[in-house]
């Protein structure tokens, strides 16, 4: 464990406000599928959110460039930002695939994947709110252990549909259509995956 002043503590404020950004985002893109209707101005507003969180990415970096001391290693710093960047970046994708294979009816499979990614989210807030106190915490990793279990649903649903898609589907456009879909909404679950893991990773070596 780790004393951290209030100015070091901006990073962590920083990553709360871009998690929250994320799950604005993820839960925009599982009102489009759920709702799909005036689909171009849905996207576009997960387009202004995925804006709004590269500004804050450019604002940790350009903090981290000018800070003499940092509460936790600044290449970890860096690979939090980028990560979680990462994840609203393939929600985005996600949502302008919609128009790019001018999709006309939602697959159900795909809900469940964007749903597990809100829940991974909501998930990833609690470590968040955790990580300031940069100690072992039974409410941060039980929401781990929880993200990996939803990463680990998500692969065996993105799995599932790839096989139907390839046995059972006629029209090769369809494939190429929900393998494109699928694949940025795993993408999004491993990102979520990926940020938790480093997070742990981080504590583990303050603790």
């Amino acid at each position: 464990m780790i004393k951290i002043t209030k100015k070091e503590a901006v990073f962590f404020r920083y990553f709360s406000e871009m998690i929250e950004m994320t799950h604005t985002a993820s839960v925009a893109l599982e009102n489009l599928m759920n709702d799909y209707t005036d689909v171009q101005s849905k996207i576009k507003a997960i387009s202004e959110i995925e804006h709004s969180c590269d500004l804050h990415v450019h604002t940790v970096m350009k903090t981290l460039n000018a800070a003499f001391i940092t509460p936790i290693d600044r290449e970890d710093i860096f690979l939090i930002a980028k990560e979680i960047d990462n994840i609203i970046d393939h929600i985005e994708e996600t949502a302008h695939r919609f128009v790019i294979y001018n999709v006309k009816e939602v697959k159900p499979e795909s809900k469940e994947l964007a749903h597990l990614i809100t829940v991974s989210i909501v998930q990833l807030k609690i470590i968040f709110d955790e990580l300031i106190k940069m100690k072992h915490n039974g409410s941060m990793f039980a929401a781990i252990i929880e993200v990996n279990k939803l990463e680990n649903q998500g692969d065996d649903i993105y799995r599932d549909e790839l096989t139907k898609l390839f046995k059972e589907e006629e029209n090769p456009v369809d494939v190429i259509r929900w393998q494109g879909i699928l694949s940025y909404l795993e993408k999004a679950l491993d990102a979520c995956e990926d940020v938790a893991n480093i997070v742990e990773g981080v504590v583990m070596k303050h603790a």
